[in-house]
């Protein structure tokens, strides 16, 4: 009975898995109201399964996939139909503009002035009179348009020439190299093994993560036992 339970447990986890995998990518914050009620279903769905080993594996399996095909099948017709996006995700709602906070909209999204303030101080925005524009995005997210007076300089507010900054390329995770991205880069185990050394790390195993920038500077953060077994002793 035990080992039926876990075996069960392992193929509704690996199926719920699927499922989700095949949902897509979204993160929890930013999952529609349909898309949340989708995840709760399912998630009861695959408690249930579990709980009676009874049930027929296909009775939990049918309604969670019937479940992600719905899911897919909207998430396709919210992209062709702007009406039908609208009702399931709603629309984004403007709750300051011009810098006056938009009561009327408040009441109606039954969204008040301390949660408003609350999600500015999140975006590092301590004085709600900063603010030109905020908008409630339809996840719960606040968008949030600084007055002119108020944002970051930039260089190109100074004239200042700026050179082009990519994304640094990953090459060690957790002492292991990551080859396709050395290939990619044109480069050999060997070449990384030099720079390791050079930084004073004998073993890539010794490495937690290594990356290299698009200036070719290679950032190197060795691992805490690493460390230890070569610090000196005192």
């Amino acid at each position: 009975m035990a080992w039926a339970l876990f075996y069960r447990t392992v193929f509704i986890y690996l199926a719920v898995l699927v499922a989700v995998r095949i949902m897509g990518k979204r993160e929890v914050g930013e999952l529609s109201a349909f898309d949340l009620v989708v995840a709760i279903m399912i998630a009861e769905l695959a408690a249930m399964s579990m709980e009676q080993i009874d049930m027929p594996l296909y009775e939990a399996l049918v309604p969670i996939f019937t479940l992600v095909a719905l899911e897919i099948l909207l998430s396709y017709l919210c992209l062709k139909s702007h009406t039908i996006r609208n009702i399931i995700d709603g629309s984004p709602s403007i709750v300051i503009a011009n810098g006056k906070i938009i009561e009327k909209e408040l009441r109606k999204l039954r969204y008040n002035v301390s949660d408003l303030i609350g999600q500015l101080r999140e975006k590092d925005v301590p004085n709600i009179a900063d603010v030109q524009y905020a908008i409630l995005e339809t996840s719960g997210e606040l968008s949030v348009q600084l007055k002119a007076n108020k944002r970051p300089v930039t260089p190109e507010d100074l004239g200042l020439p700026t050179k082009y900054e990519g994304i640094p390329t990953p090459l060690i995770f957790d002492g292991h190299i990551h080859y396709n991205n050395l290939r990619n880069l044109q480069l050999d185990e060997g070449w990384l093994l030099k720079e390791v050394r050079k930084q004073g790390i004998e073993r890539i195993e010794d490495v937690l993560y290594a990356s290299l920038d698009t200036d070719g500077k290679l950032y190197l953060s060795e691992k805490e036992n690493a460390v230890k077994k070569n610090k000196p002793a005192s």
